[in-house]
């Protein structure tokens, strides 16, 4: 399947850790999720630790709000912190909740490592950093999900248990929404950095950003076959 296009800048970012990008959206956890091969005690133990990782995720889009230079930049970001808290995470409290498992105690879990290194690393290139760093951090986790996504929905098997994950994320609103922010992303690449952002000494910077971000959630898949 052709990949979908999220724009110009995370096509670029993406290319240039093939290996890496291969790793993450082919990992032996989202070929569980789309053959239903994955053992439910790993998918509901990644389930609690991604809940866990959405609510740092949510405060560092919050974060973009702080470093924007535009109200558009500003809106979207805004707009992805509700997305995430009001809906994205509904759907792990409801699988969880089917499995006995509140919301209380995810909101309570303890982090692993792989998820603390992974939101660590992601708030503190918004802290350390300005709003290009953050979103090439942030950026595989929103765009690699929605690939995935679209990905698993062509492929996976019918009655693969994982149906309802697949769908949230193959979603045409999700799939909107990785549109936007992918186009933002364009906009604030060019606004900061000009039209030939990839001979900039920034690019290679956020090139490293957006690979080690990778490699993160590539260490958080493995966790999630951990739990099985």
């Amino acid at each position: 399947m052709t990949a979908p296009d999220y724009g110009r800048a995370f096509a670029r970012l993406r290319d240039g850790c093939p290996t890496a990008w291969a790793a993450y959206t082919r990992h032996d956890f989202v070929r569980g999720l789309g053959d239903g091969t994955l053992p439910q005690a790993a998918f509901l133990h990644y389930l609690v630790q991604d809940y866990v990782f959405l609510v740092h995720f949510a405060r560092a889009w919050s974060l973009g709000v702080v470093k924007a230079e535009t109200l558009d930049e500003m809106k979207i970001c805004a707009r992805t912190v509700d997305a995430l808290v009001n809906h994205e995470m509904a759907l792990h409290v409801k699988t969880c909740a089917a499995a006995g498992i509140d919301e209380a105690t995810l909101f309570s879990a303890k982090e692993e490592v792989a998820n603390l290194a992974y939101t660590r690393y992601v708030m503190d290139a918004g802290v350390q950093g300005d709003f290009l760093d953050l979103i090439a951090a942030l950026a595989p986790c929103c765009f690699g999900y929605g690939e995935i996504g679209l990905a698993l929905a062509s492929t996976a098997q019918a009655d693969t248990p994982y149906a309802e994950w697949i769908a949230t994320y193959a979603d045409a609103e999700y799939q909107e929404v990785m549109i936007v922010v992918g186009e933002m992303f364009d906009r604030a690449i060019l606004r900061r950095l000009g039209p030939d952002f990839e001979q900039t000494p920034r690019w290679a910077h956020l090139q490293n950003r957006f690979t080690t971000a990778t490699e993160l959630e590539v260490g958080f898949w493995d966790m999630g076959l951990r739990g099985a």
